[in-house]
């Protein structure tokens, strides 16, 4: 049985523009693995099996799609081991997929090559192809069309996921957004950002919002917003004592996580 742990990540911003031909919205985000993560192991089987996690879809899609391509029957058996909050807005099932098709393709006497896992996977869900890169990148388009980005990584991040949020479903909360004008302006103002490495200076989520992200801020946050869909909140945090002084203070907030990026 092989091993991989498959990180959550944190959109560091996103930006949302017009509806595209394919009825997806065009977006600008910039993704960032963290530390928190689950665990996926697998090992062939007689069938496909997904274990530990009984609501999973995207992992079992995704394996079928390999299968596919692969001419081979999706016979895997696939353990996974959760840490990262479900519908959270982390990008928990994407980066589980991703790792257990490294894992299986790794498996075929013939591998696939990782472009051809980006082309395969994309439709099954936006974030994959991102889990199969490496370091920060800059999603546009549908979220697929990836630049890998050199960004800080000398910070610490808290997560909070309040209490009594549930998650709508990602497209509820696409489709219920109305905010295409003034897309460009935006845009720039993140590429402006980045360029100068300035995490800080990013556009807030065009999406959601939350007050928490504030209090964040006023405890010493550089950067608070929520990410992705939501409901999960993070704030940015200079020195670990900050981030572990602010994860007091706002203890009764919600569940809550220290982590810091990853590659």
């Amino acid at each position: 049985m092989s091993e991989l742990l498959a990180p959550a990540k944190v959109n560091l911003a996103l930006v949302v523009g017009p509806r595209r031909p394919d009825g997806r919205h065009e977006i600008v985000t910039v993704l960032q693995r963290i530390s928190l993560a689950d665990r996926i192991a697998v090992e062939p089987a007689d069938e496909l099996r997904i274990e530990g996690f009984a609501e999973d879809t995207i992992v079992r899609r995704a394996l079928e799609q390999l299968g596919a391509a692969a001419d081979t029957p999706p016979n895997w058996r696939v353990t996974i081991d959760k840490e990262i909050p479900v519908a959270a807005g982390l990008g928990g099932g994407s980066s589980d997929a991703a790792a257990a098709l490294r894992l299986a393709n790794w498996t075929l006497r013939r591998p696939l090559e990782d472009s051809e896992l980006h082309g395969l996977v994309a439709p099954v869900g936006a974030d994959i192809p991102f889990f199969l890169t490496a370091g920060p990148q800059l999603a546009e388009g549908d979220g697929t069309e990836l630049q890998s980005l050199r960004l800080p990584q000398d910070y610490w991040i808290l997560l909070i996921l309040p209490h009594g949020e549930g998650k709508r479903s990602t497209g509820a909360v696409y489709d219920a957004f109305s905010g295409e004008d003034g897309f460009a302006d935006r845009r720039a103002a993140l590429l402006r950002a980045l360029a100068l490495g300035d995490l800080g200076g990013l556009p807030p989520n065009d999406l959601v919002s939350s007050p928490l992200a504030e209090e964040l801020r006023s405890h010493g946050a550089f950067r608070a917003d929520v990410s992705g869909a939501g409901p999960a909140v993070y704030g940015l945090f200079a020195e670990q004592e900050e981030a572990l002084t602010a994860n007091a203070a706002l203890a009764d907030r919600g569940r809550s996580w220290i982590a810091a990026p990853a590659w």
